[in-house]
């Protein structure tokens, strides 16, 4: 369902490009500019893989630590996200986890901060719809190796 722009009026804009492909860089005016490359080669440089979790790890913790600073807790939570590529049978898609740690809380209380997280952080929700997409809370981060053929 589509937002009402003129009831909800954007309190931020910003615009990233991308003007030469995937073997080039991508920027934003005045700001990040990043040297890119395929995740299956070995050149230098960022893949969209990798801007996605950047994207969700830090929107989410970001989220979560306003929920922490609301509750009178102190800043602890974390955020690793695992994105993986794979083949379907249209071409490629990907597979994202989000992990979550909150060390010092409990869990029934850790539980509430991540659901609230979710359903608060701006690029979980745009995410939200994919059955590729998790949210997870966890004691400790799963070690992430490379994919080997």
């Amino acid at each position: 369902m589509a937002i009402d722009r003129s009831k909800f009026p954007p309190r931020y804009r910003t615009v990233a490009i991308n003007d030469d492909g995937l073997e080039s860089h991508s920027y934003v005016p005045g700001g990040l500019d990043a040297l890119t490359s395929s995740p299956e080669n070995d050149r230098p440089g960022a893949n969209p893989e990798q801007f996605v979790g950047l994207a969700l790890s830090t929107c989410l913790n970001a989220t979560l630590e306003a929920i922490e600073q609301r509750r009178d807790l102190p800043h602890t939570s974390q955020v690793h996200t695992i994105v993986e590529m794979a083949r379907d049978t249209r071409g490629l898609q990907f597979y994202v986890t989000a992990q979550v740690r909150i060390p010092g809380v409990d869990q029934a209380t850790a539980e509430a901060m991540v659901d609230l997280a979710e359903r608060r952080c701006p690029v979980a929700k745009l995410l939200s719809g994919s059955d590729n997409v998790r949210v997870e809370l966890v004691k400790e981060f799963t070690p992430v190796e490379p994919v080997t053929d």
